[in-house]
């Protein structure tokens, strides 16, 4: 029978050492490497020629999405499958550009990431269905580029006569703007408009 290969990014020691145990105890299934930063993933990759790699998508020095996307260019052979603790859609949304085959949430089941590894390395894909639900009522960004805009500038702590400043508007009218997209979002208020957003990852 053959053993599929696994390469696991984590950076929790703790988390990581479990994983590897209870991926280990699968008869099909064999880690062939184990990094905790995310610009360890694909020159590891490339030594040890996995066919799955299992990655969180917070990790240091490079995150996990985006180690993905080089995966796929340097080593498209090798199959991602994402894991993080928290569900965000702009994840989801993410990994599907980034073309990632597989998605689920941390506490999923022991069991479950293991036929999801399998389906993975089969060629299928695997979203955690609350994850896949979520993203999907999140539906179109209801924003406009110039929204996005001040919003971003306002989440990054501008006040409205600075963001007027640096865009060149009357500050009515970065105010008009702000307003805006809180009705749009049917947010409570400004802070929660960028909360909003950044969850459906109209914010970078």
């Amino acid at each position: 029978m053959r053993r599929i290969r696994i390469l696991l990014a984590e950076d929790m020691h703790m988390v990581r050492g479990a994983l590897v145990t209870l991926l280990e105890l699968e008869p099909d299934l064999e880690v062939v490497g184990v990094v905790d930063k995310g610009d360890l993933i694909v020159p590891t990759a490339l030594k040890c020629r996995p066919d799955v790699a299992i990655m969180d998508v917070d990790l240091p020095n490079m995150d996990g999405l985006t180690a993905a996307e080089l995966l796929h260019q340097q080593l498209p052979e090798c199959r991602a499958l994402m894991m993080t603790g928290v569900g965000r859609p702009s994840y989801l949304r993410r990994a599907m550009s980034a073309r990632v085959a597989g998605f689920l949430l941390k506490d999923s089941p022991s069991e479950q990431l293991a036929q999801a590894v399998r389906e993975v390395a089969a060629g299928r894909r695997v979203i955690n269905p609350q994850l896949a639900m979520s993203a999907w009522d999140i539906g179109d960004n209801p924003l406009s580029e110039r929204e996005i805009e001040v919003l971003g500038m306002a989440a990054q702590g501008d006040e409205p006569r600075e963001i007027a400043e640096k865009l060149h508007l009357s500050i009515g009218t970065v105010r008009n703007y702000l307003t805006t997209v809180v009705v749009k979002l049917n947010a409570r208020n400004r802070i929660d408009a960028v909360r909003i957003a950044t969850e459906a990852g109209w914010l970078s």
